[in-house]
């Protein structure tokens, strides 16, 4: 198998890793790629937005599929492009890919499938939005409709939190055109989860539920990012694994179907984030793709077969999912943490040198997301989220406590992360109350 992989941060380098894990002769070409990948394939600089670029590599490479890693090359339609070219490859087509690219678009097709969700309204007006705010009242969560790097959510704890965020969005531009057209949405309390489902636009297969940390800081304080880091959920957690079978049937299966009634049938990952109110499940939003961090936190203990690059490839090339395709993945803990860069999310700097301790404990592994080589050879900072720190291990205690302590050991000046990742699951196992 020879794979083409789009995209050069954790969650590509975690996607590499995967598919050589799985198979050790498998031949992966990435485009970027990063430093990480480097060393599991060859990297190609071409960027994951240069579509012609890319089907011209496709072309030439001649991969058994491609598989996409981020959004924007499927917001820009490169599966439409590559199928016309009769290329395989793994993801949805840019109509499709609509669940993610425009929070209205998904919003509007989840109401018409029934799929349990918040109440929201649409806007492209300042005043029209304030108003709305004011009548849902606060705590109000005021979102950019179109891609904004995971940072388009604005959770406003006081009405004047949510005429802020919406001049920020639709007066000042914040967001760009991704946040020309926004949702002034109900506020949702419980705990998130991420829930992968791999579909052939009628069947899927479901991995293991994980949950991510948005807040910079410690206690989910500090701005929104692009997350932090993910735990895998635990089998004992009866409540999430409850939640996960409702929303096979109450989310996934509605929401394919009504793609399929558009004529847009999605075959791909669609990504669910789920929220666990005291009123039920619910769907904060969907993603056309594998998410970031979580990607790093479930493909460790994912042990399927077929295997996974199997299931992708099938995908990829049109062929329906087999009834037994993606047995329960291994029980095993695993805890990612995130390093992000000085200044991240906001003013990003780059070039600061990263020094890497050896791995000492079997299952840590250490995805690089925002690295680059400078031109004396040294691993330096490339970006906001630089490294994904996995430690998978028998209990979650322990996969904690590695992933954290490698993180602590991992060496670049103004380096930022969480030492609570998972601290949710710590209160459970104390016995503490639910949030």
């Amino acid at each position: 198998m020879k794979v083409l992989l789009i995209g050069g941060g954790g969650r590509e380098h975690a996607l590499a890793w995967k598919l050589r894990q799985e198979r050790s002769h498998v031949e992966v070409v990435a485009a970027p790629g990063n430093p990480g990948i480097a060393g599991l394939g060859r990297c190609v600089p071409v960027a994951a937005t240069d579509v012609d670029r890319l089907l011209e590599l496709a072309r030439q490479e001649q991969p058994t599929f491609t598989l996409v890693g981020p959004e924007a090359p499927l917001a820009l339609g490169i599966v439409d492009r590559f199928r016309a070219a009769g290329l395989p490859i793994f993801g949805p087509t840019q109509a499709a890919a609509q669940i993610e690219t425009s929070k209205v678009f998904a919003k509007a097709l989840m109401l018409e499938a029934g799929v349990p969700t918040a109440a929201a309204s649409r806007h492209t007006e300042p005043a029209d939005a304030k108003r709305a705010a004011h009548a849902v009242g606060a705590p109000v969560v005021v979102k950019a409709s179109g891609l904004a790097a995971g940072k388009g959510v604005i959770v406003c704890h006081t009405l004047d939190d949510a005429e802020r965020a919406i001049d920020y969005m639709l007066r000042d531009e914040g967001f760009g055109a991704a946040g020309a057209e926004i949702l002034v949405e109900e506020f949702m309390e419980g705990e998130e989860l991420s829930l992968f489902a791999i579909s052939d636009g009628e069947r899927f297969v479901t991995m293991r539920p994980a949950q991510d940390h948005k807040r910079l800081l410690d206690g989910d304080r500090g701005p929104n990012t692009g997350g932090m880091g993910a735990y895998v959920v635990s089998p004992d957690w009866d409540e999430a694994w409850r939640a996960v079978e409702r929303a096979r049937t109450q989310v996934f299966e509605p929401t394919l179907g009504a793609l399929r009634e558009r004529g847009t049938p999605f075959q791909g990952l669609l990504y669910a984030g789920l929220m666990l109110t005291a009123a039920g499940l619910k769907v904060v939003e969907f993603n056309c793709r594998f998410g970031d961090p979580e990607t790093q936190a479930v493909l460790p203990v994912l042990d399927w077969s077929p295997t996974l690059g199997e299931v992708m490839n099938a995908v990829a090339r049109g062929e329906r999912l087999g009834a037994g395709d993606g047995a329960l993945s291994l029980e095993s803990a695993a805890v990612t943490t995130v390093l992000a860069a000085a200044g991240y999310p906001e003013q990003v700097r780059t070039g600061d040198r990263i020094t890497l301790p050896p791995i000492e404990h079997e299952g840590v592994h250490v995805f690089h997301a925002g690295t680059a080589q400078n031109a004396r050879g040294e691993l330096v900072t490339a970006g906001g989220r630089v490294l994904a720190v996995t430690a998978v291990a028998d209990t979650f205690e322990r996969a904690q406590t590695l992933s954290r302590q490698y993180a602590e050991q991992t060496h670049f000046d103004g380096k930022q992360y969480r030492t609570d990742i998972g601290w949710r699951e710590l209160g459970r196992r104390a016995g503490a109350p639910r949030d």
